[in-house]
C-alpha cells in the first residue's frame, strides 16, 4: 500500500505537513535550531502518533468487549539518543481508562493486542525504542 504525503516549507524552519487523508498540519523546529517555535516538532509528532494509534485501539477494543469507557487517554514519555540522530530509545505509555465497572482484564488485554498486534507507529517506532506500558482505570458515573 502506497500512500504519498508532502512536505511543504512555509518560511524560517517552518513547515506544512499535508497527509495523504488530506488533512494539514503545522511543523516547526525550536529556536535551538533556528525555528520559532510556533508549532509541534517532528519529533514529537512521532510520539503522538504512537499514542494516537494505540488510543485507537485500545477505544476500539474496549468498545467491542461492551466496557462502558467515558474517557480515554495516554500519558508519554519518550527518551531519546543523546548523540545524532536523536531517536527515541524508551517510550512510557500509561494509558488511563475512566468509565464504570471498567474490566481491569479487558483493558490488560487491549493494551497488550495493540501493541502486539495492531498499533503500527508502535512496532515501526519499537524498532528502536523499548516501549513500555501501564494504565490506572477510573471509575466515574
Amino acid at each position: 500500500m502506497t500512500r504519498q504525503a508532502k512536505v511543504r516549507w512555509a518560511g524560517d524552519m517552518t513547515f506544512i505537513g499535508e497527509s495523504p487523508s488530506g488533512h494539514s498540519v503545522l511543523m516547526d523546529s525550536g529556536s535551538e535550531s533556528g525555528g520559532l517555535d510556533h508549532a509541534i516538532r517532528p519529533m514529537e509528532m512521532l510520539l503522538l502518533g504512537a499514542g494516537g494509534c494505540a488510543s485507537i485501539d485500545v477505544v476500539m477494543i474496549l468498545k467491542k468487549a461492551r466496557q462502558d469507557i467515558k474517557d480515554v487517554w495516554v500519558e508519554l514519555d519518550g527518551e531519546r539518543a543523546e548523540e545524532m540522530p536523536k531517536y527515541f530509545t524508551k517510550i512510557h505509555m500509561h494509558f488511563v481508562v475512566e468509565g464504570k465497572n471498567i474490566s481491569e482484564k479487558h483493558v490488560e488485554r487491549a493494551i497488550q493486542l495493540s501493541m502486539d498486534k495492531y498499533c503500527s507507529a508502535s512496532a515501526q517506532l519499537a524498532a528502536l525504542a523499548n516501549i513500555t506500558t501501564d494504565f490506572e482505570i477510573r471509575e466515574v458515573d
